[in-house]
């Protein structure tokens, strides 16, 4: 038996949360003495898994590039059933939390999504996740034969340990697409929040979307996504897909950065497993001082651009 990896991937290459499943995953097959094996789609790159504990990978080349949550479910269940996977480790993507019900369906397995740490006790199983939109955690038990655990983004962290890892590229028998895809327009050479290690972010105290440059400005130096409020979205200064909070994409990244950003309960909810959270705000009320690691007090027209070029000279001695 075997603690079976759901190891996501874009464009034939794996996205960055691959390397922190492979190290929970192979964490987990070394306190419970099994093996640890990877299902991937159409990923070029599936042998770097080994890098992380993986000693095998089945990457399935016969299914649609874009990812088909009914299509990748009937793989993943064939792999489940075939291997006798006991545990299941995926991530806690958008993507993942579409997949991870449909394969607990097909399964009659038990899943639990955002979890932190390891298992703290094997028999019955029982993780540790978060709660309340991230203000507290709370113990699950799961007891069904197969488990299906969601990694929450940034909570375990990758941890090297190469193996020998085989791949092996094939086909399986799976259930047919209904989705018919129309057009897909995306970003190139960016940064996408998913992936992002860093996030900075503009509110309506930017004033407007020709000063956006400060928010592109410092995310370019920083490598970083750049993302927007529900208001500034909403009024159309920048596109939905950068709206990040409880409505929006929720964030959980090592930093996150709000500009001109007040902090309202929703966005905060959407930001708060944010390792470190900086606001740059001219209002030394505003809600989002009180949930921030950092803050400064400032006019952003002001502050941010200082902070570029301070990053800017920082990055040249380095």
């Amino acid at each position: 038996m075997s603690i079976l990896l759901f190891a996501e991937s874009e464009n034939n290459k794996l996205k960055r949360n691959a390397a922190e499943i492979a190290s929970y995953g192979a964490a987990l097959a070394g306190e419970l003495n099994k093996d640890c094996v990877a299902v991937s789609f159409n990923a070029d790159n599936a042998q770097e898994l080994g890098q992380f504990g993986v000693s095998k990978v089945f990457n399935v080349t016969n299914v649609p590039q874009q990812f088909d949550a009914h299509v990748y479910a009937s793989v993943l269940t064939h792999y489940i059933n075939s291997l006798g996977a006991t545990h299941i480790i995926l991530g806690s993507s958008a993507d993942a939390k579409f997949l991870a019900p449909l394969v607990a369906a097909n399964t009659d397995a038990a899943y639990a999504p955002n979890v932190v740490a390891l298992p703290h006790e094997q028999q019955p199983l029982t993780v540790r996740r978060t709660a309340f939109t991230n203000k507290a955690f709370a113990n699950t038990t799961l007891t069904a034969e197969v488990n299906i655990i969601g990694v929450g983004n940034n909570a375990f962290g990758t941890v090297e340990q190469a193996v020998d890892c085989v791949v092996e590229n094939g086909t399986v028998e799976h259930a047919a697409s209904h989705l018919k895809q129309l057009s897909i327009s995306k970003e190139t050479g960016k940064a996408t929040i998913a992936d992002a290690d860093v996030v900075v972010s503009g509110g309506r105290g930017l004033k407007g979307p020709e000063h956006w440059h400060l928010v592109e400005d410092l995310a370019e130096v920083l490598d970083a996504a750049t993302a927007c409020s529900k208001p500034v979205s909403d009024m159309g200064w920048r596109s939905h897909d950068e709206h990040v909070g409880q409505t929006g994409k929720p964030v959980s990244t090592n930093l996150y950065i709000a500009i001109g950003i007040s902090g309202a309960i929703q966005h905060l909810a959407g930001v708060n497993a944010s390792k470190v959270k900086v606001v740059i705000n001219n209002d030394p009320e505003a809600p989002f001082f009180k949930a921030a690691d950092y803050g400064i007090v400032g006019d952003a027209f002001e502050v941010v651009p200082v902070l570029t070029e301070k990053l800017k000279a920082f990055k040249a001695q380095s």
